[in-house]
């Protein structure tokens, strides 16, 4: 069988290698992101390759004759030779995988169980913060109403005052954003 044929086995461990929590960080620009994303897809390739020989190694040993001993110190040979590159070629790799997802995958299941238990998490934290807010947001429409009965005067300067300094934030930021010609600088996304 050929090493470069489809694999079910060696789609499973691409995808877990190149996403679902795994993440590749480059810390020297564009240049160390882009040889860190080709080493990772290097040792992505090695993986596909060593689980090509383990499957011809597993036909090897099934089927196993006195004339077939050849060919499984081949492969046994080919299969270590790969290790070692792999290995050396994971050196290079600079990744990151959260032991949950080690876990998950020890157990048998799917990654994006991670992923999607993560988004939930945020999802959950962010409703508990939009909910602060809010109450602060009462509380303070609330005071502002209490102390406007009891300080109509001061109520009504410190609104002045907080509508004013809203309106030079405003320019401020404007005229920030604003290049000479009038066109508006748009920030670059990363």
């Amino acid at each position: 069988m050929d090493s470069a044929a489809p694999n079910p086995s060696a789609a499973a461990a691409a995808a877990v290698a190149a996403g679902n929590g795994v993440q590749a960080s480059g810390a020297g620009g564009e240049r160390s992101e882009d040889a860190s994303k080709q080493n990772l897809a290097q040792v992505t390739s090695s993986i596909q390759k060593t689980l090509g020989l383990l499957h011809q190694l597993n036909l090897t040993v099934s089927s196993f004759n006195s004339a077939s001993q050849l060919p499984l110190l081949q492969r046994l040979n080919a299969l270590v030779a790969e290790l070692d590159t792999m290995q050396k070629l994971a050196e290079g790799c600079d990744i990151q995988v959260p032991m949950e997802v080690v876990n998950l995958i020890d157990d048998g299941k799917n990654p994006d169980e991670f992923t999607r238990d993560v988004l939930n998490s945020c999802i959950a934290k962010n409703q508990i913060t939009k909910g602060k807010t809010d109450a602060f947001k009462s509380l303070r429409k609330h005071l502002l109403e209490e102390l406007e009965q009891a300080f109509p005067e001061d109520v009504e300067q410190y609104r002045e005052i907080r509508a004013s300094s809203a309106a030079e934030a405003k320019r401020l930021a404007q005229s920030q954003s604003t290049l000479p010609n009038g066109d508006v600088k748009v920030k670059a996304e990363h």
